[in-house]
């Protein structure tokens, strides 16, 4: 019988060890993104075109409840990816938002799926600094990651930070091919 729950407790650890890494796998994830069929190709040559050759709105003149957050943001830069995290000692995608817009008096939901229903919907095009930026790094087009626009080059490149599962809180261009084939939209929450 001792043997027998052992092997009972043995199994469910296994079974929730399995269930934590699907669930990493899928949240703010990095997994790489296959494309299947020529439509996908194209579509996503055609997506990686569009937002190559943004001609941004962007004046270059942001707010200074925007500039808090940013800095707010940065100060997290290097700090590492820890799946639900939402402190300095680790944070996942959402964590990572929900804790920067918190210390600036705004509060977003805790899942960055939520996050993406929040605030309007807005072009490419018309992203500034705080405007959040959803993807799909699980395949798909369900949103799996979110990160805050940074900044906006002369040529249009838009720059984010975010909580990376690799690398932690750092600062990407949506000209990187990863981001750029699972970027799926942006949000004006402020």
């Amino acid at each position: 019988m001792k043997n027998c729950l052992n092997l009972k407790n043995t199994h469910l650890k296994t079974i929730h060890a399995l269930f934590i890494a699907s669930l990493i796998t899928i949240s703010c994830g990095s997994s790489k993104k296959v494309a299947s069929g020529h439509k996908t190709i194209t579509k996503s040559v055609a997506k990686t075109e569009n937002l190559r050759n943004l001609e941004s709105k962007f004046n270059g003149k942001i707010s200074t409840s925007i500039n808090e957050i940013l800095k707010d943001a940065e100060k997290y830069l290097g700090a590492p990816y820890k799946f639900g995290g939402n402190t300095s000692s680790g944070f996942d995608c959402s964590g990572f938002t929900v804790k920067v817009f918190e210390e600036n008096d705004y509060k977003l939901p805790r899942r960055s799926s939520d996050q993406a229903e929040a605030g309007n919907k807005i072009d490419i095009k018309e992203v500034k600094p705080g405007d959040l930026l959803f993807f799909a790094t699980a395949g798909g087009t369900r949103v799996s990651h979110v990160g805050i626009v940074h900044d906006i080059g002369n040529d249009g490149e838009v720059k984010f930070i975010h909580a990376s599962t690799t690398k932690g809180v750092i600062i990407s261009s949506l000209n990187e091919k990863y981001w750029n084939k699972a970027y799926l939209h942006a949000q004006r929450v402020l």
